[in-house]
């Protein structure tokens, strides 16, 4: 055991020994979708902890999805040839910590990275993640070509670098990208129903991460900045929307709240979150009421009176517009 800043006492491991663990605790290939070879499930070692990593190759992506919890601190030596990465990443943190990427954070890699020796940093805590590979840069180029042109070139061409160059920017993940992540980890489906599904939510991310970029970089240009305070208030009115579904404050209410008037919580919201406050509150609402439907506690009408809608119908009608369906029928199911 070794101490690490930060870290008080931690076990080392050696990434080659590492990834011999796992081999051997994954000799048998376990399929949770038996139509879909390509649906593979790694069971974490149980001297780490215990969950598990997902990979599901999908046309021109690779999708994994980790969810595991460990037992205690890990570093996971590296070596230099070790520690070279190559390719495109889209990554999307819910819980946990990991390598310094917290949850709520999501980011994008491209290029080749030489990381430190000590790179990989788990915590004894749960990890749930999803990560996005696509296979090739024409992939993202798709995007460009099909309307999503608002980023410059030079940060498309830093996008679809593969050469000895790199990449990387971390941000926020939007309330829009959460849901798109509940429903890749929730997937109801298998075979090609699941393919096509899971498909369509990793464009969906993508096409947001890169809206995001695009949005940043527009704001970054703009001559209306927000200070380190306004940002610190923009988030606290996010909490305060947060913590109040049922009954949330009108835009006005809120702005005075925080300190802001209600041109610059506006202007903030945008830049900050990528969105705006009412389809924030909106997200967040029927991300509560689906959660609340889950635990199965509650009927439709409760479920509605808790996230703030007094009549039944538009909740309804919201909740369809979100999710696909009635809450009543996502509730029958869940309970059949």
């Amino acid at each position: 055991m070794r101490c690490f800043l930060g870290w008080g006492m931690a076990s080392i491991i050696s990434l080659a020994d590492y990834q011999e663990l796992w081999r051997e605790r994954n000799q048998n290939t376990r399929q949770p979708d038996p139509s879909d070879p390509s649906d593979i499930i790694n069971i974490c070692p149980k001297r780490f902890g215990s969950g598990y990593e997902r990979w599901i190759e999908l046309r021109e992506i690779s999708l994994l999805i980790i969810d595991t919890e460990f037992q205690h601190d890990l570093v996971i030596e590296k070596n230099v040839s070790d520690s070279f990465l190559d390719g495109l990443e889209f990554g999307f943190h819910l819980l946990g910590h990991w390598n310094n990427i917290n949850a709520g954070k999501n980011f994008f890699q491209s290029g080749a990275f030489h990381q430190n020796k000590e790179s990989e940093f788990l915590r004894s805590q749960r990890l749930l993640k999803v990560d996005i590979h696509p296979e090739s840069p024409e992939l993202i180029q798709s995007f460009m070509t099909g309307g999503l042109n608002s980023i410059s070139p030079q940060i498309l061409q830093k996008l679809i670098k593969t050469s000895q160059e790199s990449y990387f920017q971390i941000d926020h993940t939007t309330p829009e990208m959460r849901v798109a992540l509940e429903h890749i980890i929730n997937c109801p489906f298998i075979g090609l129903t699941k393919k096509i599904y899971l498909e369509s939510k990793c464009l969906e991310l993508i096409a947001l991460k890169l809206e995001q970029l695009a949005t940043k970089e527009n704001n970054s240009k703009t001559t209306s900045t927000l200070k380190e305070d306004d940002i610190d208030r923009i988030h606290y009115a996010k909490e305060i929307l947060t913590q109040n579904l049922d009954n949330p404050p009108s835009l006005l209410e809120l702005a005075r709240q925080v300190g802001l008037n209600d041109y610059k919580l506006k202007l903030g919201f945008r830049q900050v979150l990528g969105t705006t406050a009412f389809s924030y509150l909106y997200q967040q609402r029927m991300e509560k009421a689906r959660l609340l439907l889950l635990e199965g506690q509650m009927n439709v009408k409760e479920v509605a009176r808790a996230v703030g809608y007094a009549n039944q119908s538009r909740f309804a009608t919201a909740f369809r517009k979100q999710f696909g369906t009635n809450p009543k029928t996502y509730d029958l199911l869940l309970r059949a």
